[in-house]
């Protein structure tokens, strides 16, 4: 596996191809959903620019500079994440004044932003003007869920790599070659990742995981058989939970495959070790309960995505919009 990256083969020839002819971009901004290998692959192309093997448009992963940017401690790689729920002006400003500094030890000076579509309207103004005049020595490597969700000014400055979902058959193959599961494990694994190595890992290798899914999935059916106050209890005690997000991608995946069961849909369910309760609810509850479900949990991730709506509010919002079941 090319710059062990799990799948996105694409992705990393394009990216070698452009280091190896001297073409590599000022700023790259890599989507996908999280987990998908956005920040693994950006890490490589950081490794890349810097390593001190020369001879090659790859990471050798064992000199001093591809280990301490894999550490997360080279002192011309800089990572920037949300605070809170956004990406602030005054981060931005920080990084421009040491943008603007010469390396240290590497060739480049290198920034990894993640998850840019969490930035301020303020804050995507400010970065502008380093993507309009880049430092020769810098180089900008940003992530978001999707480029939609980032200010076109943003996007159009950039090179965009799209990364697509992994076969669950490279995840299968991976999670066993690199041990991380065992070859009765690793099927179940890679189909529940949805295409994402690095949810995948992250299960394999922590068991809260795979708990918490499951306690998520069963907290679905008790809301499904809750009153509105039992409801707006729960929303009272999930809005400020750290795992929201996957929360609620879990709540997708769930009516979504009950979707696929209630319109009879020749296709496999992301949980397919639940398929006897994803039966059971699809022949409870209508077509139109099911989609009513489904739009509101998509309209709520969209909401504590990309807006600052009021977490328990939307949570509130969502929860009532849920069928009853007995």
């Amino acid at each position: 596996m090319q710059w062990d990256m799990i799948g996105h083969e694409w992705a990393v020839y394009l990216m070698r191809g452009r280091l190896a002819t001297g073409r590599f971009g000022h700023a790259y901004l890599i989507t996908g959903t999280p987990g998908i290998g956005r920040a693994t692959l950006a890490i490589r192309a950081a490794q890349a620019l810097n390593c001190l093997d020369t001879t090659s448009p790859d990471p050798c992963f064992s000199c001093r500079a591809c280990v301490m940017i894999e550490r997360g401690i080279h002192p011309d790689i800089t990572t920037i994440a949300a605070e809170g729920r956004t990406i602030k002006t005054e981060t931005i400003r920080e990084m421009q004044h040491d943008l603007a500094l010469q390396p240290l030890e590497g060739r480049y000076k290198i920034v990894l932003i993640e998850d840019f579509q969490k930035a301020t309207d303020n804050a995507a103004d400010a970065l502008l003007k380093t993507l309009e005049e880049p430092p020769s020595r810098a180089r900008l490597l940003l992530t978001a869920d999707a480029a939609r969700n980032v200010r076109p000014t943003i996007v159009s400055r950039s090179q965009v790599i799209t990364l697509r979902p992994v076969p669950a058959r490279v995840i299968e193959e991976a999670l066993v070659e690199r041990d991380y599961a065992s070859p009765q494990e690793a099927p179940l694994l890679a189909h529940l990742a949805a295409g994402r190595p690095g949810w995948a890992i992250s299960a394999a290798t922590d068991p809260t995981v795979l708990e918490n899914r499951i306690a998520v999935q069963q907290q679905i059916i008790d809301v499904l058989r809750a009153n509105r106050v039992y409801r707006f209890s729960y929303a009272e005690s999930i809005y400020r939970s750290e795992g929201l997000g996957e929360m609620l991608d879990i709540w997708q995946a769930w009516w979504r495959d009950i979707m696929l069961r209630v319109e009879g849909a020749d296709v496999a369910p992301v949980n397919a070790d639940r398929t006897d309760d994803i039966d059971r609810l699809g022949a409870m509850l209508g077509v139109e309960e099911v989609r009513k479900a489904l739009r509101a949990v998509r309209a709520t991730i969209h909401l504590l995505n990309h807006t600052n709506a009021n977490k328990r509010l939307a949570l509130e919002v969502m929860l009532l919009q849920m069928p009853y079941i007995r």
